[in-house]
């Protein structure tokens, strides 16, 4: 099973230091890991998802490049296929793109966004959209077609960012496979959505998929409270009293070891992938994860 290692987007110390962003791709880059993942908010104070692309493009030679996950509603589908398919070309060919519908209504609005297009049908619409953009059709009345082509033939493969059954079942017909997310990393329940994944895959004809998860971590003394004090910065819109109740149990909080057996429990689920989520910009978290996988 692949490892990979999310960025700290999310932090609220990440522009106290310039050059947090650069040091932890690089990191990552030069480490074990499958691939360096970021997501996407618009309104909040992390990075640009399509600038921050660019830049990892840039400062990264071999780990895959994962968003997880863009919005497609949020974006106009053309212009979005382009930045993503001017990313492949700048990643010589590493970008998976995940896509969701996202559950952020100001998100929506921050983006001047219609709102009834927070549907699995908006996004999928988008997807189709961005794909005839990466095959060369002409989808604008333009002399030539809206380039560049991306390096991957088809584009860069999507996954779908949801642990719904409709949503998984009605992505199965287009998406090559699951950005899962587990709150709680919830074994059984990851079992359920591996194997509702792979089932919805078959039923559609399709190739099998690639099923992804990931979950937050910490590691050493006072990890849980890591976890809590993140979760208060990123789940800003929920009330605080349903965050900090979730903050008892989200994620993993525990020793070196403990990730370990963990991981190879959801090894056993057969993932193909785990992309963990840290929570503080301590590039130290990179280094201590990389030891366990070396």
């Amino acid at each position: 099973m692949d490892v990979g290692m999310t960025l700290p987007v999310m932090e609220p110390d990440l522009w106290a230091e310039d050059g947090t962003l650069e040091a932890w791709s690089r990191a990552i880059d030069e480490g074990p890991f499958s691939s360096l993942c970021f997501g996407e908010r618009l309104a909040f104070d992390n990075p640009d998802a399509p600038t921050l692309l660019g830049a990892v493009a840039a400062w990264t030679s071999r780990v895959r490049l994962v968003t997880t996950v863009v919005v497609p509603q949020l974006h106009a589908p053309v212009p979005l296929a382009k930045a993503l398919a001017t990313g492949d070309r700048l990643s010589g060919g590493r970008l998976t793109v995940g896509v969701g519908v996202g559950g952020r209504d100001e998100d929506y609005r921050a983006a001047d966004a219609d709102p009834s297009t927070k549907t699995i049908a908006g996004m999928t619409e988008r997807v189709a959209t961005m794909r005839r953009v990466w095959a060369g059709e002409r989808v604008v009345d333009a002399v030539r077609p809206v380039g560049p082509a991306p390096v991957q033939a088809g584009g860069p493969p999507i996954l779908v960012g949801t642990l719904g059954r409709r949503t998984i079942r009605a992505a199965s017909a287009w998406a090559d496979g699951l950005a899962g997310m587990s709150l709680d990393v919830d074994l059984a329940e990851m079992a359920a959505v591996f194997d509702l994944t792979r089932e919805s895959w078959r039923e559609a004809g399709r190739p099998a998929p690639r099923v992804t998860t990931s979950f937050w971590f910490a590691l050493g003394d006072g990890a849980r409270e890591q976890v809590h004090r993140h979760l208060r910065h990123y789940m800003n819109w929920i009330p605080v009293e349903f965050v900090d109740a979730l903050a008892a149990s989200a994620g993993f909080a525990g020793t070196e070891a403990e990730l370990v057996d963990q991981l190879k429990r959801i090894e056993d689920l057969g993932a193909d992938e785990v992309q963990l989520i840290p929570t503080g910009s301590d590039i130290d978290q990179v280094k201590r994860v990389a030891d366990l996988l070396d």
